[in-house]
């Protein structure tokens, strides 16, 4: 039976959108949900303020009357116009082992852009960065990290056969938790805190309200992370929205900043529990119990990894060592708290910077991810 395309339009299409990976990956030891209610809300254009900088559409493919596949097509207006491209991206795209469910869902994807004028195709990527992104092309047997997916092997074998050439890698690293704060991370530590007058400064939530800290993470993030690869530069409502979305959550103990002698944000490390086997147990779900598991993950007994979500230094002060002062303050609680490791956000291959900073612990290579690219 041949392949069906249809748009989604219904609140029972965008269910039936969210819930496909569900049963597409029940049995998959190494995959991680999303949080279900997290998904509906940023697929949401209403709820979502990316809605008003990106053009997208969501579509299901159907087989022998069943969800086969999904995507979305995204026109990010933002990445578009700093990136001088004319770009459709395709994300959040999940589907059976069958070519022709894939090729269909790519066409639908195509459609879209040439409709909007758009001459390129890219993904998988999202809405911006803190959407996932990036396909799995090596590291498939170990479990995901919350903040980062996982995919069949086939998926890449897929792209290559529908025409698609890499357009950029990550790599995913677990780091070891040491013993002690390494000689040459305290030293330089010290070294670099006397030299450039820089503090390590904790902040409470109370703190982050009152003075504006989410908005000055972000003001951080945008400024060390726009020159890499079709990074989107959050506008400050989509600001708002993320700091409404992840500080509520985030234990601030493991949010670590530095700052000048004026008070400037200089560079932070924002980690969290992993909460991946706790998400998996609930299969995405708050209920019925989906909601203890994360809460017992996230304050009772927490699980072995830390992820560590982003690190941030400010441009003017990258390669200095500022690092140093982030992890001598980050590894004494990651001692206490009886961590074993720690799972590295995604980092561009080329990124020798951040890796550079892994070569003074224990670590070992998890994964790679690729964005897959061609002209249409």
């Amino acid at each position: 039976m041949s392949v069906s395309i249809k748009t989604v339009e219904t609140k029972a299409d965008l269910k039936a959108f969210v819930k496909f990976p569900l049963d597409l990956y029940k049995d998959c030891p190494y995959y991680v949900p999303n949080l279900y209610q997290d998904e509906l809300s940023t697929l949401d254009e209403t709820k979502n303020p990316m809605g008003k900088y990106s053009k997208s559409r969501k579509f299901l493919a159907y087989k022998d009357g069943k969800v086969a596949g999904r995507v979305i097509a995204i026109i990010n207006e933002i990445a578009n116009r700093d990136w001088n491209h004319a770009e459709v991206r395709f994300g959040w795209m999940d589907f059976i082992d069958d070519k022709e469910v894939s090729k269909a869902l790519i066409e639908a994807v195509v459609a879209f852009g040439k409709e909007h004028g758009m001459t390129q195709i890219s993904g998988p990527l999202g809405f911006t960065d803190f959407d996932n992104e990036g396909c799995v092309v090596e590291g498939f047997d170990d479990i995901s990290s919350f903040m980062l997916k996982y995919n069949y092997p086939y998926y890449g074998e897929h792209f290559e056969a529908l025409g698609f050439g890499k357009a950029n890698d990550w790599l995913e690293y677990r780091i070891y938790v040491p013993d002690a704060v390494p000689d040459k991370v305290s030293r330089a530590a010290a070294l670099i805190s006397e030299r450039y007058n820089l503090h390590i400064r904790k902040i409470s939530k109370k703190e982050v309200k009152k003075e504006n800290y989410g908005e000055k993470l972000f003001d951080l993030i945008n400024r060390t992370y726009c020159n890499l690869y079709d990074f989107t530069v959050f506008p400050p409502d989509v600001v708002d929205y993320y700091i409404d979305t992840f500080l509520g959550v985030l234990d601030l103990k493991y949010v670590t900043l530095v700052e000048d002698a004026e008070g400037k944000l200089i560079a932070l490390a924002i980690s969290m529990p992993s909460i991946a086997h706790a998400v998996k147990k609930g299969r995405g779900y708050l209920f019925p119990f989906g909601w203890w598991h994360l809460l017992k993950s996230m304050y009772l007994k927490h699980e072995d990894a830390l992820e560590l979500m982003l690190i941030a230094v400010d441009p003017e002060y990258q390669n200095r060592g500022v690092h140093a002062m982030l992890f001598n303050e980050i590894i004494p609680n990651l001692i206490e708290g009886g961590f074993k490791y720690g799972e590295s956000n995604a980092e561009m291959e080329t990124n020798t910077k951040v890796q550079n900073i892994w070569n003074l612990y224990r670590k070992e290579f998890k994964r790679r991810r690729r964005v897959f690219s061609k002209e249409i």
